[in-house]
């Protein structure tokens, strides 16, 4: 019994699996634990079988574990595996799904991310959640003093210069203990600052010894956190049939890759690998 494509749903703690033969007919079916499936995995099936996963939480390392064992991955945006499952929705029928999706000539896939992507892609999440926290600090900060007769500026940096001087004015009617809390307030709103001035350093840096990135930000409007940002999320251009496909993946840039060249898939310029 030989397998030529594995489907697996991939869960917390319990991972289907799905196989099937040459012919489409299913031989193999299991659930298995966390710590058993990939050796029960590596038992079963033989190198270059076709192994399917949504693109999911933790798919991405699971994918780099059975790549390095000879094992071709498939990745499958959850979306489009949706419309092959059969009848009510549960972890065998998931994973039957992927096989069956992954199976499709037009099929659309999604590379493996490196670890060196997948540590550029974190950094960007955190900066991008302590934006979301300094702004929400800040309206706070906003809607506490409005309580008090005073209409906060608009600007981030207009708040932060107006906030010593408030506190120093004994005249506008902030009591003590409001003082009190104004001052930690602004100071969570200080620390939020410093934080994401660390992130900015470290994209920075990444962005100074990654030659892709340094490559891109010879384009004129483009620099560290948008060169950092496409390396993260495109990896090779080459994965991408058209420019439209491209563009889903990385709005942002689309016009400066272009113009560069790297759209250009059906050539064979080095500049199509990013």
């Amino acid at each position: 019994m030989k397998l030529s494509r594995v489907g697996i749903d991939l869960a917390k703690n319990v991972y289907q699996c799905h196989g099937v033969d040459r012919s489409g007919k299913t031989v193999w079916k299991r659930r298995l634990k966390r710590h058993q499936w990939l050796k029960v995995l590596l038992d079963k099936i033989e190198p270059g079988c076709e192994i399917g996963m949504e693109a999911c939480a933790g798919a991405r390392h699971w994918g780099r574990q059975l790549q390095s064992r000879g094992y071709t991955v498939r990745l499958i945006p959850p979306q489009f595996v949706k419309p092959y499952v059969k009848s009510n929705k549960n972890d065998a029928r998931d994973a039957e799904a992927i096989c069956e999706a992954m199976s499709r000539p037009n099929m659309r896939f999604v590379t493996v991310k490196s670890v060196e992507q997948q540590d550029i892609q974190a950094t960007h999440r955190i900066r991008a959640e302590l934006i979301t926290q300094r702004t929400a600090k800040a309206n706070q900060i906003r809607g506490l003093v409005a309580e008090y007769g005073l209409v906060a500026p608009k600007h981030m940096s207009s708040l932060r210069a107006a906030i010593p001087c408030w506190l120093e004015d004994a005249e506008n009617g902030l009591t003590a203990d409001f003082r009190s809390l104004l001052h930690d307030v602004w100071n969570d709103l200080l620390i939020l600052d410093d934080r994401v001035g660390e992130m900015d350093k470290a994209i920075d840096r990444l962005a100074e010894n990654h030659e892709d990135c340094v490559r891109l930000q010879q384009l004129r409007g483009v620099g560290p956190m948008i060169s950092t940002a496409m390396i993260a999320t495109v990896g090779d251009a080459r994965q991408y049939r058209t420019s439209r496909q491209m563009a889903v993946a990385c709005p942002v840039i689309i016009g400066p890759l272009a113009m560069l060249g790297f759209l250009d898939t059906g050539g064979t310029d080095e500049r199509q690998a990013i």
